[in-house]
């Protein structure tokens, strides 16, 4: 058998094996349904205020940030309503912070089941970002009527939403297989990813606007990939276009796509020996 042939035999193989384990995703699906409502009831079990912690975090970092980069640092924005430009930012960063955070953990907090059973691992770090996503979704809705309440809810790009959260989630699910399985390997990760997270939050538009970034340095800014989600959320919140954004945009799009696809090849790499040294 020749080499080429060996290597075209491997690719079929492979090929037949991640088939087999999409089926597999199809098959344990009532696994991860059942994952994610017991994920849902604990977050907010024995809470007095319940669910509604998902609306009071947000409005309480928009009033600190209101107060740090309005009030102090005079950032504040005369195009659109400060504190719901903060609030638009706020989202999408709390609900990547919120997936990177919990789903970093989650299969050295399951090591025993991981260790016992066979399921598909991925099911792990999917249903924590899906647990995030409800939370965020409440938050949107909470985000939507104070735009209406204050008339700000009458722009056309708000349509484009669905693709900027397609987006966030493509990023979200990338950078969690990624954070998840190197967690396993390297349990330092615990620790590093809320410092990344909490880092991370000053580095990205949450409270002030890209265009105050030194035109020179906005190509190094734009690398990072939540600068084009938030920067996008906001278009499709309030309607202001900034001269960067298709460029913004374009570097957050090849650069989740590219975290999902080498997060994924990698997890499923790491995935056959997660039992041995989880």
């Amino acid at each position: 058998m020749s080499k080429k042939q060996a290597e075209f035999e491997i690719l079929i193989d492979s090929n037949r094996i991640q088939r087999e384990y999409f089926k597999d995703l199809y098959r344990y699906r009532e696994l991860f349904y059942f994952f994610a409502w017991r994920d849902i009831l604990v977050r907010y079990k024995q809470t007095i205020l319940g669910i509604a912690w998902a609306v009071i975090r947000p409005l309480l970092y928009m009033a600190v940030f209101v107060l740090i980069f309005g009030k102090i640092a005079h950032l504040e924005t005369t195009e659109v309503n400060y504190p719901l430009f903060i609030l638009a930012g706020m989202l999408p960063w709390q609900l990547f912070t919120s997936c990177l955070i919990d789903s970093s953990n989650c299969l050295v907090i399951n090591a025993s089941l991981i260790s016992k059973v066979y399921f598909p691992r991925i099911i792990l770090p999917f249903n924590h970002i899906i647990v995030s996503f409800v939370d965020f979704f409440i938050s949107l809705g909470m985000l939507f009527f104070l735009m209406i309440f204050v008339g700000s809810f009458d722009h056309w790009s708000i349509l484009l939403l669905p693709e900027f959260l397609f987006l966030t989630f493509a990023l979200c699910l990338g950078s969690s297989l990624w954070l998840s399985a190197l967690t396993v390997r390297y349990r330092d990760f615990r620790f590093i990813v809320p410092f990344i997270m909490q880092f991370g939050m000053f580095i990205s538009p949450v409270g002030y606007s890209s265009s105050l970034v030194p035109s020179s340095w906005q190509w190094v800014y734009f690398l990072n990939p939540m600068v084009g989600i938030i920067e996008g959320f906001r278009w499709c919140c309030f309607g202001t276009v900034e001269p960067h954004l298709p460029l913004a945009v374009g570097l957050s799009v090849v650069i989740s796509s590219i975290i999902l696809v080498t997060g994924f090849f990698y997890f499923r790499k790491m995935e056959r020996i997660f039992a041995d040294i989880i």
